[in-house]
């Protein structure tokens, strides 16, 4: 019997009991390079779906961060592949194995912020991929195949249609180049029985080639005009039947009085039955056994027909934003939607009904981390998955995650803090929420400030200098915090973090530095610092150093005064701050990140800790240590408290942050959700230095 662990990774080792050993004589040869788990949350954006010719029960999916997922058990389960050109910012939209070798995958990519990207190819099942000369650098948006000639390939670019005559190898433009007609080619298909007729669906209405691309018709007749044209199904028995979604409907066209009549698609008819706020029809699937029965992902929701676009039934909730249907040629009952935040949806009864299906598949971005007071239970919070994420909870140390997300309405979740009872506090782009009884409670109920005194409203603008530093300013100095009794009012801002003390919860909002009881109640702005959008807030017994993109300030009493702190002079932007349990400031971006030892009047770098875009520093007092992370950096740094010894895992994937969870770490990379280290307990492979760490 596998544990939990076992069965997701396939990996022999247990999170939590007796020693094991992680992957015996190769883990004790090899610690250092051993990647983290990711562990979910499952789910995210996926983009794409096809299955090998050959075996159907392999399946491939695309993502919108360039990785590429495999399934070998007809999407029960995912295993990452590759991770195309190491880019984040690659959608993969267009999947095509090759019919006559299944070692051999082409991908057709895009970048979501340039208009470049290009058509990849891989020999060797995923292992290796080189990038296709003819296409390199450009938006490839689509691809076809001609089912009569499978040599024969089509490719939609923002330049135009290209076509290979040698399975992808070589590519040539069939467009007429330059053209103000047909460029930002979406989709593509190909007539199934002659290879030269070939569609073209672009950001404005359909073209069609009978000739091999020497003559181009637009075949927009009965299409609505500025129609974007993201799919073309060709019916592969009766090619004069062409469907065609479009950001206004779906189209279908029966014109032709011959099976592979040159005239399909010359005259298209609006397909009724899906509801006008429904028509971004993204993708359209054909069940190969019966073609009546056609299936359509729309941003809200998936639509079916049983009898050839005749009558439609929404078959999903209108949340549901599909990106591909993949339907098994093998048993027309197994449905697959490849789709936004929600992964992939899975059903076995024709589309009735439909349940995850995203086990070792994560492509979140989980921004913020936080337990409660005994640290039994880890939250997590999450972006841009709106009711597919906000909070997931663990009970068992990071190694599998549920949704607890009810009463957040869908939105992004910034920070997370424990307050003194244990009750989980949840900072989101719209305020502040409680965590009761499972569900999430609006806290926004803040005491409305009196009217400041000029001095108070002001900005500090004293100067501390390791001579006469806040510290040692004298009491009379202080500048108490004004205090209000206007009634309460709430409040709709951004809770960027959360910091917990013993006495009180401090944040780090859009409207400034705000601060709460233990309990999390009773929200009052720091009327004694002016510091608008304060994105960062770090405590340490009554320490609090608060800090802007641009800006920082420092407290030595609670946040009652605060006195400007410099920048070091080479950062130009703030991404993370830190106060160390010997009281020493930590602050990070771009440049890299530095530590001062006199509250900011000098700022100093850590010996052999070179690193740069600096995403977060965690003060681990626990473990007399400071955790860095960087976004273009796998490595995950710690410098060890009083010396600063460096030491440093290479955990395989870029990291967004990292927590101590018991005698474990977990991080958040970027954009694949939860990972957390190989070794969660001791072994008898662990190396000498903390959890597999490389020691300098």
């Amino acid at each position: 019997m596998f544990s939990k662990i076992e069965q997701m990774s396939g990996i022999g080792w247990r999170p939590f009991g007796a020693a094991v050993c992680l992957w015996g004589a190769f883990f004790a040869a090899a610690a250092h390079a051993s990647p983290w788990f990711p562990l979910g949350p499952f789910g995210g954006d996926a983009r794409s779906l096809v299955s090998d010719p050959a075996n159907p029960k392999r399946l491939y999916m695309g993502t919108d961060t360039g990785w590429i997922y495999r399934s070998d058990n007809g999407g029960g389960a995912w295993t990452r592949v590759a991770h195309i050109a190491k880019r984040d910012d690659l959608v993969i939209d267009e999947i095509l194995i090759d019919a006559r070798d299944a070692n051999r995958i082409l991908v057709a990519a895009y970048s979501k912020d340039t208009a470049d990207g290009g058509l990849f190819i891989s020999e060797d099942s995923g292992r290796s991929w080189y990038e296709q000369a003819e296409l390199s650098g450009q938006s490839v948006r689509s691809l076809g195949r001609s089912l009569s000639s499978p040599e024969e390939l089509v490719a939609g670019t923002l330049k135009g249609v290209y076509r290979s005559g040698d399975g992808g190898k070589h590519w040539t433009l069939i467009s007429p180049a330059g053209s103000t007609e047909i460029h930002e080619v979406e989709s593509v298909a190909v007539d199934p029985n002659d290879p030269n007729i070939i569609y073209a669906g672009t950001w404005h209405l359909p073209w069609k080639t009978t000739d091999g691309g020497a003559h181009w018709v637009n075949i927009k007749e009965g299409i609505i005009d500025d129609s974007d044209v993201f799919s073309i199904i060709v019916d592969p028995k009766d090619p004069q039947v062409v469907y065609a979604s479009a950001c206004s409907g779906i189209y279908k066209s029966t014109t032709g009085a011959e099976p592979n009549s040159r005239e399909s698609g010359k005259r298209f008819s609006k397909v009724q039955g899906i509801p006008s706020t429904a028509r971004r029809t993204r993708k359209l699937g054909q069940d190969p056994h019966n073609r009546d029965t056609v299936f359509a992902g729309t941003t809200e929701g998936l639509y079916r027909t049983i009898d050839a676009g005749q009558h439609w039934d929404r078959m999903t909730g209108g949340d549901v934003i599909v990106n591909d249907v993949w339907i098994d040629p093998t048993d027309s009952n197994h449905v697959l939607l490849a789709t936004d935040r929600g992964g992939v949806l899975s059903s076995f009864d024709g589309g009735v009904s439909f349940s995850p299906s995203n086990r070792g598949f994560s492509n979140r971005q989980v921004v913020t981390l936080a337990s409660n007071l005994t640290g039994a239970n880890v939250y997590i919070g999450l972006l841009n998955d709106k009711s597919e994420g906000g909070v997931f909870k663990s009970t068992d140390g990071g190694v599998t995650w549920l949704q607890e997300s009810s009463g957040l309405a869908g939105r992004d979740v910034f920070s997370l803090a424990a307050s003194a009872d244990g009750t989980m506090l949840a900072g989101t782009a719209h305020g502040i929420y409680r965590l009761t009884d499972n569900s999430w409670a609006d806290a926004n109920i803040v005491a409305a400030p009196a009217s400041p005194s000029t001095a108070d409203a002001a900005p500090l603008v004293r100067k501390v200098t390791p001579a006469r530093s806040a510290r040692s300013r004298p009491a009379a100095a202080r500048k108490p915090a004004a205090r209000s009794s206007a009634p309460a009012q709430r409040v709709d801002t951004a809770f960027y973090s959360l910091v917990s003390t013993d006495h009180s919860i401090l944040a780090g909002t859009s409207d400034g530095v705000m601060m709460a009881d233990a309990m999390g109640r009773d929200w009052k702005i720091v009327r004694s610092l002016t510091m608008p959008d304060a994105r960062f807030v770090a405590v340490h017994q009554k320490m609090v150093l608060a800090a802007s993109l641009k800006r920082m300030a420092l407290s030595l009493d609670d946040g009652d005064t605060w006195d400007p702190v410099a920048l070091p002079a080479e950062l130009t932007m703030v991404a993370a701050v830190a106060v160390d349990e010997k009281g020493n400031l930590w602050v990070g971006g771009r440049e890299g990140v530095y530590y001062s030892t006199d509250y900011g009047g000098t700022w100093k770098t850590v010996p052999n800790l070179f690193v740069t875009q600096v995403d977060n520093i965690y003060a681990d007092d626990a473990g007399h240590r400071v955790l860095v992370t960087a976004a273009n950096s796998h490595f995950v740094f710690s410098a060890g408290l009083p010396n600063y010894h460096v030491t440093f895992w290479d955990t395989g994937w870029p990291m967004r942050f990292v927590r101590p969870v018991g005698d474990h770490l977990v991080g958040a990379s970027l954009y694949d959700g939860v990972v957390v280290q190989p070794k969660m307990v001791e072994s008898k492979f662990a190396d000498p230095t903390p959890s597999g760490a490389v020691s300098h």
